[in-house]
């Protein structure tokens, strides 16, 4: 599936439900889904700066896909990261820096989280980015 069609399924998803409380929901049960992260991972250098809880970001390429796996010590932002890493990972360092991340503003992610997860989850995409941008450099 292309990352816009991995974004499409996620909205759809989301419009399944009527309630902001419902779809809290629904991002606590994706980051159940998370599988754990390897704790030889945990590491200082592999936390998202600018996430009020502490957030894991482990980055490995695949072949020509680039890989992420996540974890967060905070069950909502565990949900969050795990919708990121659903529709980034096990893609091209090139399709990751070049999509348009739209299915957070279509579920209405911003208006309904704190500013602070809003800032943490604008952090989790920047690195993801990064972590893309860095790939294609090397390759």
């Amino acid at each position: 599936m292309t990352i816009n069609e991995i974004q499409d399924d996620l909205i759809s998803d989301f419009e399944l439900f009527d309630d902001w409380e419902s779809k809290y929901e629904y991002i606590i049960d994706l980051g159940k889904q998370l599988p754990k992260l390897d704790e030889q991972y945990k590491t200082e250098e592999n936390i998202i700066k600018g996430c009020q809880s502490l957030v894991w970001l482990h980055a490995y390429m695949d072949g020509d896909k680039l890989k992420f796996d996540a974890d967060s010590d905070a069950i909502i932002v565990r949900g969050l990261v795990s919708m990121l890493v659903k529709v980034l990972s096990g893609h091209t360092p090139e399709e990751i820096s070049r999509t348009n991340l739209y299915f957070m503003e279509r579920i209405g992610l911003h208006q309904h989280l704190a500013q602070t997860r809003s800032n943490g989850l604008a952090s989790m995409v920047k690195q993801m980015k990064a972590y893309a941008f860095a790939y294609q450099a090397v390759n």
